[in-house]
């Protein structure tokens, strides 16, 4: 099944204007411009970002929609695929953020814009809890990007997550997956777009 609705999750911190977000709108733009993309800002709280997206995609057609997610994003997006049943690519994502945003309670910048800063709250913690999902229902329906010379995820435990998934274990690389764009083909013949033209 072609994809004609593509939804792209940024991480923690992190926003639509990031590196990732920005190759992949543009490779879409140019290779696949009639498939709806939508990227948007997520708020710091999580139940409020799930709301957001599962409103936004309501009508979207679950049998040729994706998803991509990066770390955080990658955790949001396997709970809307599991949710969905739709395809999801994930990169570097999130296993276990209930754990590791706690020490991030409190103001925190955006990275991609230093002068604005939001506020993590301590219930946002318990919020992730309840987006946990249990084992992946349709491991086939997911393609997994993972470094490991990610500097802020382990590596181990994202494998052992979704290593039974459709998976790219990178030797080298980092947490932000510098040289993203050449990895873009991959994930579009995942998602069943056509070669590149």
């Amino acid at each position: 099944m072609t994809t004609t609705h593509l939804l792209y999750l940024h991480g923690f911190r992190s926003s639509p204007h990031s590196h990732k977000a920005q190759a992949m709108a543009a490779y879409m733009a140019q290779h696949h411009p009639q498939v709806h993309w939508w990227c948007p800002q997520l708020p710091p709280s999580p139940r409020a970002a799930m709301e957001l997206l599962l409103n936004g995609i309501a009508d979207w057609p679950r049998d040729s929609m994706a998803v991509v997610g990066s770390s955080l994003g990658g955790f949001y997006a396997t709970h809307i695929a599991e949710a969905t049943e739709c395809r999801a690519m994930l990169i570097n994502p999130a296993v276990d953020p209930a754990r590791d945003l706690g020490k991030y309670i409190g103001e925190n910048r955006q990275w991609h814009a230093p002068e604005e800063s939001f506020f993590f709250l301590p219930e946002y913690v318990d919020e992730l809890r309840t987006l946990q999902v249990g084992e992946l229902q349709h491991p086939q329906r997911y393609r997994a990007l993972l470094a490991k010379g990610d500097e802020v995820l382990d590596w181990r435990e994202m494998h052992a997550r979704y290593g039974h998934t459709q998976v790219t274990l990178l030797e080298g690389g980092d947490h932000a997956l510098t040289g993203f764009e050449e990895y873009l083909p991959d994930f579009a013949r995942f998602m069943g777009l056509p070669p590149n033209k």
